[in-house]
């Protein structure tokens, strides 16, 4: 047998154990509870940490996420309103189609 396919094997049986065992202990309400509550107190520090960071970046001068995405968000509304303005534009410069051309 193939040194490729024994070992495709054993990891597809190994897979197999350890994912039922998983599963078992993932809908076990005893690690689900504190599992939530470190992720409810990972994402406030996380929030808390992006407030801190952006007062920083305010206090300093520079630009915060927030205002580069307003600032972007503009200028996509700029660009658009832009290449219309071109799009009647080039229509209006465009030679009329004569009759006679078309004969």
């Amino acid at each position: 047998m193939n040194p490729w396919d024994m070992w495709k094997k054993s990891f597809d049986v190994w897979e197999q154990t350890t994912a039922k065992y998983f599963e078992q202990v993932m809908q076990n309400p005893a690690v689900l509870g504190p599992a939530g509550t470190l992720l409810t107190a990972f994402m406030k520090t996380k929030a808390a940490t992006d407030r801190a960071v952006a007062q920083g970046w305010a206090a300093i001068g520079l630009a915060t996420r927030r205002d580069q995405e307003r600032a972007l968000y503009k200028l996509d509304q700029i660009e658009a309103r832009l290449a219309e303005v071109e799009d009647r534009l080039a229509d209006l410069e465009a030679p009329p189609m004569r009759k006679a051309a078309a004969r």
